[in-house]
């Protein structure tokens, strides 16, 4: 009997345990300012020319992330490219719905980007991170890929 008492003791304790896991924090402030803060430190001899961030809709989300793209369950999202056609750089920010899935929107994501989507160039590094309720497509040249990837996990 004192087995039996023991053992339920400890799934309850065990349960209980996993019930107290914390879910990571959402990143405050506007896409547009966060997307500022994803720059810091970049030298401005190393930015494209013409960078603009720019709000962009669900329907029109699949021309930044990949046909395919517009299915996810997104709240609002932003894009920092070159205006320049021929410069290999996109900066795509995703806030992501409460609950939405997303690790299946990342994995979609890295399936679906195209890093050879500009005229005769390609993204020489290609990352997809997530914080919080943020999901990020980082498409650009590697020195600044590393350095927007850092930032974004240091949000």
């Amino acid at each position: 009997m004192k087995k039996i008492v023991l053992l339920l003791f400890l799934a309850v304790s065990v349960l209980s345990l996993a019930g107290c896991g914390q879910k990571e924090k959402n990143v405050e402030g506007t896409l547009s300012e966060i997307m500022d803060r994803l720059y810091e430190g970049v030298a401005e001899e190393d930015m494209p020319m013409m960078v603009q961030t720019t709000e962009i809709s669900k329907e029109s989300i699949a021309n930044y992330l990949g046909e395919g793209t517009e299915s996810i369950d997104m709240k609002e999202a932003a894009v920092s490219e070159s205006m320049v056609g021929s410069i290999a750089h996109s900066i795509v920010l995703v806030r992501m719905n409460e609950n939405a899935d997303i690790e299946s929107t990342k994995a979609l994501i890295k399936e679906k980007a195209n890093p050879r989507k500009w005229i005769c160039v390609e993204a020489e590094q290609v990352y997809v991170e997530s914080k919080g309720d943020l999901v990020v497509l980082i498409m650009t040249n590697s020195k600044m890929a590393d350095t927007i990837k850092t930032n974004f996990e240091a949000l």
